[in-house]
């Protein structure tokens, strides 16, 4: 049998978490969720995917980086930004720094020679609005891709390559992703 004390005291613990779910769920009522991507329109008016759609993107310098690389990412945020559509008037410009670097991260145990590779790509980037050249966003971004060192050396370029196209996709997912994101919070 139990007292009345702990009735008591399991009432309390009830109430606590009644209280609790209550204040939570007062907390969330406030709170919106919509798509990011979807037809609503942002706070300034326009759907998100019309605003990325509105970004003209500088070509990327290939000065610290391998010229392939700078092209795929060049290519991903076109698509990511246009995703097939009409060409849109371009009212924002992005303008992006990227530096490429390669590290070893395995070596033979005998042979002393790098059987791993690990590609690092380092980006800064600027969006700005073209009519009155006003910085709305600044950020950066990074990724890594790892590849495997043989002794084939077509098959290193080739895997040196893709480690390079697939840090460039991963950083032009990002940069979408955020500057999606300013256009959604936006006032």
């Amino acid at each position: 049998m139990s007292s009345p004390d702990g009735i008591d005291r399991s009432r309390r613990s009830f109430l606590h978490v009644a209280l609790s779910a209550a204040l939570a769920g007062g907390v969330a009522a406030g709170c919106q969720v919509r798509p990011l991507y979807g037809t609503m329109s942002t706070p300034g008016g326009q759907a998100v995917p019309a605003e990325l759609a509105a970004i003209d993107i500088d070509p990327i310098s290939d000065r610290y980086a391998d010229e392939d690389a700078a092209r795929v990412l060049y290519n991903e945020l076109t698509f990511n930004f246009e995703r097939g559509a009409d060409r849109a008037d371009k009212l924002y410009r992005l303008k992006i720094l990227m530096d490429l670097a390669s590290s070893e991260v395995g070596v033979e145990q005998l042979s002393d020679v790098p059987a791993a590779y690990t590609m690092t790509m380092n980006t800064t980037f600027v969006l700005s609005d073209i009519a009155t050249n006003k910085t709305l966003m600044t950020g950066k971004s990074f990724a890594t891709a790892s590849y495997d060192f043989s002794n084939q050396r077509f098959a290193n370029l080739r895997a040196k390559k893709d480690a390079e196209s697939r840090a460039a996709k991963a950083v032009a997912q990002d940069i979408q992703a955020r500057i999606a994101g300013y256009f959604a919070t936006r006032s």
